[in-house]
Parts: C-alpha cells; sequence; structure tokens
C-alpha cells in the first residue's frame, strides 16, 4: 500500500507528497535491515536500496526488511545513488521528495521527519542532516572526517557564499529540484557535488541537527587510508571544478 505524507510544500493547503528513499549499499549485510527497518513507515511510500556489487547478503537482508533491491554494478557510492535516481525516474508517479541515507546504521533512520520538515513546510529545496549540529558518538568520525567536513564547508562559504557545516550523507532534496541540478559523480565526491550545485542554482538550502553513531563495520573510506586520501582529493577536485 502506498504512504502518503501531508506537506504544506509552499501553500497554507496541504497536500499529499511521495517521499521515497535511496540507500547506497556495498556490502553492509549487518546494518541495512536495521536501517529499512527503522524508517518510519508512515511516512515514506518506498525505500529503495542500491546494492553497489555487494559480495555479502546486503540485498537479501534488504528484501527481508521490506525494500526494494536496484543493481549497481558499477562500484563507487555516486553510481549508487545514481541507479536509485534512475528508477526513481521511470516510476508512473515520481517523487516529490527525496531522502538519502546510508547502509551502514550511523545514522538514526527515526530522524527522517526532522530532514523532511523544512521542505514539507517551509519551501526548503534542500536539507543537510547536519552531525556537526547533533550528537556524534565518540569515535563515529574519525579525525580526518572531521578536518575533511571543515575544509569542504569553509571553501563552499569562501566560494560560493553558502553556509554549511557538514557533507552528511543524511538529506532530503526536493525531486524537481534534484532533477535541475543534473548530478554526475559517480564516486566520493556525490554529497558535495549536490551541495556546490544547489550554492550555484541558488537553491533555498538549510540544515537541520542530526545523531550520530560509530557504524557497524568498517568504513570503506574513512576506515582505510588510501579511501581516506581519495576521498579526500575527490571533494576538494569537485569544488573548485565546479566554480
Amino acid at each position: 500500500m502506498l504512504k502518503h505524507y501531508f506537506c504544506d510544500f509552499n501553500s497554507e493547503v496541504q497536500r499529499r507528497v511521495n517521499i521515497d528513499v535511496i540507500i547506497p549499499a556495498f556490502n553492509e549485510e549487518n546494518g541495512v535491515e536495521m536501517v529499512v527497518r527503522e524508517i518510519p513507515a508512515d511516512v515514506v511510500r518506498e525505500v529503495v536500496v542500491c546494492n553497489n556489487a555487494s559480495t555479502d547478503a546486503t540485498a537479501k537482508n534488504a528484501l527481508k526488511a521490506g525494500a526494494t533491491v536496484v543493481e549497481q554494478s558499477a562500484k563507487g557510492y555516486g553510481n549508487a545513488c545514481l541507479a536509485g535516481i534512475d528508477y526513481l525516474r521511470k516510476k508512473e508517479v515520481q517523487p516529490d521528495i527525496v531522502v538519502f541515507i546510508d547502509a551502514d546504521y550511523s545514522d538514526y533512520p527515526a530522524e527522517l521527519p526532522n530532514v523532511i520538515a523544512p521542505i514539507c513546510h517551509q519551501g526548503y529545496d534542500l536539507v543537510i542532516g547536519s552531525r556537526a549540529l547533533g550528537h556524534l558518538e565518540r569515535g563515529s568520525m574519525t579525525p580526518q572526517q572531521l578536518f575533511g567536513n571543515w575544509l569542504a564547508t569553509t571553501l563552499i562559504k569562501m566560494i560560493y557564499k553558502y553556509e554549511f557545516t557538514d557533507l552528511g550523507p543524511f538529506r532530503a532534496v526536493r525531486w524537481d529540484r534534484l532533477m535541475e541540478m543534473e548530478m554526475v559523480d559517480k564516486t566520493y565526491g556525490w554529497t558535495v557535488e549536490m551541495q556546490v550545485k544547489a550554492a550555484k542554482l541558488g537553491m533555498k538550502c538549510i540544515e537541520v541537527p542530526v545523531n550520530y553513531r560509530r557504524r557497524i563495520g568498517k568504513s570503506k573510506v574513512s576506515g582505510t587510508l588510501k579511501g581516506t586520501v581519495l576521498a579526500g582529493q575527490k571533494i576538494l577536485w569537485t569544488i573548485f571544478k565546479l566554480i
């Protein structure tokens, strides 16, 4: 049964909107099921897990939890997100709002209504769930992640005159504005590309505090020196190439 959530959507008259969730997942068999099950079922129409060439039971566990599974054999965080967008684009009724959240259970899926609220009731286009503004469990982010977030958001403020505190993966965006962004990044630059393009397009953006805990399993990015370096390079390159 399809679920609808009532939003003002820039109007005093509430209307039903379709809210879908995209979860990129690479070898997250231990976290993905909990993420899917804790997404508020009365708010969301469909949860789409983009299985990014996993070699474990990620797809099986996502299906067991009630998600739609989209296969993406080309590795890369952005590739997985793009596969989810392509799936939603082909639906007869496309969503009004898309929420992105990771599959590692580091975010709190129950906070989803707080993340979409500024779009629903205040006319915002993009909402970033900011871990910097919320409660960070000790050890949930590495020092290099914290520094990288600070550097990237500082550069965005300096270059594009938009103020963010985080590049957090838990975020919501209006579908029509997401289509305007014409997202293309296939790997680590996905989140920063979205924020930079939103700034360049003059979109109405806001951050809301979200809580963050230690992820289940080891990070494929911050958990290795190579991943950290590559992600950092890609994020900085994305910020400058879009000028």
